[in-house]
């Protein structure tokens, strides 16, 4: 048995590096904290090799004066905690004062600064663990930190590095969430020569002061969002949201992009907690709650996210790399973001807390869905212009109740082929129309012509933000006019959200209201599947069904839920006796609960190359304007669009 020996400072400083600096990545991401902390407002990286070569970063900071340099590479020295009390209520990056220290065990590490009260720099190398004397240098007010060949001395730890193209992507992906949470702080990144980023400060944008956060100060917040526009590109800022909220001394704000912008792998989520990326279980569950009901197919949400809080109420200490935290209130924490982030993505379309959706063009010629920000909760701080007014505000009121809008009820000629081909019932609630218009029998169009002042399709009004209907192509879209321009629906998907949020709705309420068939609908089954209805006859109840055997291979449906058309009902009945049987009534009401109501709203939901009315469509169009989340379909594929007058403008080069 070997006697137990105190580890020399060199071994001990190499240990620490395995857990601080794990690739050149992470000593960039201790480097940029440490400019950050000095107050520096521009900051320049240089690569070379991956980082593993060279990795340079330079700063204007404060500086370190001349006599502090050496002891800036010992182990444990810091200027920014002095007290268990200041580690508990730390607001800086870094305070354990390992960092540098770590580097210079594993790598060939030169660090030259100087104050602005000093007329030149003065520079310190290191060699093995071991600080020169500080030499004069020529420098600007500010630091520089040189890396060179990064784990030289520990061959071992050099060979688990990657390919030079991966760390340079960890490098550049590091070098991304820094810039994003300082936008008021100019940035440069270089590689091998070439210039990869350049990001410049908002002009005219000074500092937070001490313990500001970045929500505090309306400048600071619309740098953010230029300053996340130009690093994710501008499809993520035509596709996402505005989070903005303020509550019991916490703030959410950022971005947050509809699943129309879905992605394969989590490569566009940044979460910050104070300013600092982490990657926490607690914030990471309440982002995919808010999430599960508009986003499947093991697709993942693209945000970038501001919480700030008071930093005693943040345990940062806990990861060697600072990339982990843990809240002191984690169920408060969850419930705020969760609840923030839900409302944002379901607003319904129209509403106060909402506005319509515009279409930016993209590459091509394509556009896609872009929902504005949405704004704060009444009663609730907005501490300014934030990330509600990223984008220009429309002044849409709420919908009012369908049954107080005056509507023109025209019948187009493919409406009354329809009609004769048998389908009588209505595919939507037709509203009355108030006191003073016309009755709720059809208006003809030559009838209505007749009519002083009558236009057959009424105006775009500010209390519908979809318009009013004008016709249905391909018996797939519905086509509409409103202040903006045109408006296109793809009926079945709206039709699908809204029916699905009623029934969501109504089995959290226990009462979907069922409807008993005049003459009860049979269809043959496999025996587990008549043993299932046996057996889950309460879970059938619940889902508003009434299904009974008739013989060992035969079912008959008595009753089915209002919502669900009836043609519908072996289809959609047969659908939750699979669901039923494969998963049974607990884990099928419970864990998959938001598929099984999936699967019935697409059976309840209007089909495609269904011929609807004017009054039909109009009467979709009201819906979706007080259904919550009527922008996605259950599959997170957006339900419009909206075609600008500018844009059409363009397309047939009027004004030119």
């Amino acid at each position: 048995m070997p006697a137990i020996l105190l580890l020399p400072d060199l071994l001990i400083n190499q240990i620490a590096a395995g857990e601080v600096i794990e690739r050149p990545a992470s000593a960039l991401k201790e480097l940029l904290e440490n400019s950050l902390d000095a107050g520096a407002t521009d900051i320049a990286v240089q690569l070379e090799g991956g980082g593993v070569k060279l990795l340079r970063v330079r700063d204007n900071g404060k500086g370190i004066a001349k006599d502090e340099l050496p002891l800036a590479l010992m182990r444990h020295a810091t200027s920014k905690i002095a007290s268990l009390e200041d580690l508990q209520k730390v607001a800086s990056m870094g305070f354990r004062g390992e960092a540098l220290a770590s580097m210079a065990a594993v790598a060939h590490l030169s660090l030259t600064s100087r104050t602005a009260h000093e007329t030149h720099g003065w520079k310190v190398d290191t060699l093995n663990g071991i600080v020169g004397e500080p030499a004069p240098a020529s420098h600007a007010p500010g630091t520089t930190v040189e890396l060179r060949e990064l784990y030289f001395n520990t061959p071992a730890r050099r060979k688990f590095l990657k390919s030079e193209a991966t760390e340079f992507a960890h490098c550049e992906e590091t070098f991304k969430r820094i810039a994003l949470s300082r936008p008021y702080v100019a940035f440069s990144l270089q590689h091998n020569g070439k210039t990869i980023w350049q990001l410049p400060a908002t002009p005219h944008s000074p500092l937070p002061q001490a313990g500001e956060g970045l929500g505090e100060r309306a400048d600071v917040r619309a740098a953010a969002l230029n300053r996340i526009s130009a690093i994710l590109g501008e499809e993520f800022g035509h596709a996402a949201v505005g989070v903005e909220r303020q509550a019991a001394g916490l703030s959410l704000r950022g971005l947050a992009a509809l699943p129309a912008y879905s992605r394969s792998n989590r490569d566009a989520q940044y979460f910050f907690v104070n300013g600092r990326f982490v990657r926490d279980k607690v914030a990471s569950h309440a982002l995919r709650l808010a999430y599960q009901d508009i986003l499947h197919h093991q697709r993942h949400p693209a945000f970038v996210l501001f919480l700030e809080m008071p930093p005693q109420q943040v345990d940062v200490n806990v990861h060697p790399a600072k990339s982990e935290v843990r809240f002191r209130e984690s169920q408060g924490i969850h419930q705020f973001i969760f609840h923030t982030l839900q409302q944002a993505l379901s607003a319904p379309t129209g509403s106060k807390d909402s506005a319509p959706t515009p279409a930016l063009p993209l590459k091509g010629g394509e556009h896609v869905a872009v929902p504005l920000p949405h704004p704060p909760l009444q009663g609730e701080g907005r501490g300014g212009d934030g990330f509600s007014n990223f984008q220009q505000r429309i002044p849409f009121n709420a919908a009012q109740q369908q049954a107080a809008y005056r509507l023109w009820e025209v019948q187009t000629e493919k409406g009354e082929e329809g009609r004769e081909k048998g389908e009588t019932e209505p595919a939507f609630d037709v509203p009355l129309p108030p006191d003073g218009t016309t009755s709720r029998s059809t208006m003809r169009v030559n009838d209505a012509r007749q009519v002083a002042g009558y236009s057959p399709f009424p105006l775009p009004d500010s209390e519908h933000p979809l318009g009013y209907a004008l016709a249905q192509l391909s018996g797939i879209y519905i086509l509409a006019q409103n202040a903006q321009g045109l408006v296109v629906v793809d009926m079945h998907a709206a039709h699908e959200r809204i029916v699905y949020e009623r029934l969501k709705t109504s089995l959290d309420a226990e009462r979907i209201a069922t409807q008993p068939l005049l003459i009860p609908v049979s269809f043959y089954a496999e025996p587990l599947d008549v043993a299932t209805v046996e057996a889950e006859q309460e879970a059938l109840h619940k889902l508003g069904f009434d299904i009974a055997p008739l013989s060992p291979t035969t079912l008959a449906i008595r009753a089915m839920p209002v919502m669900l058309k009836q043609s519908e009902a072996e289809a959609a009945a047969q659908d939750v006796i699979a669901e039923l049987r494969e998963y049974g009534a607990s884990r099928a009401m419970t864990e998959r609960r938001d598929e099984l109501l999936a699967t019935l709203a697409c059976h309840g939901a209007v089909r495609a190359n269904r011929i609807l009315s004017i009054t039909e469509m109009n009467a979709l169009l009201r819906e979706m304007e007080q259904t919550e989340r009527s922008g996605q379909c259950n599959h997170g594929r957006p339900t419009w669009f909206q075609l600008g007058m500018n844009e059409l403008d363009k397309m047939f080069m009027r004004g030119k």
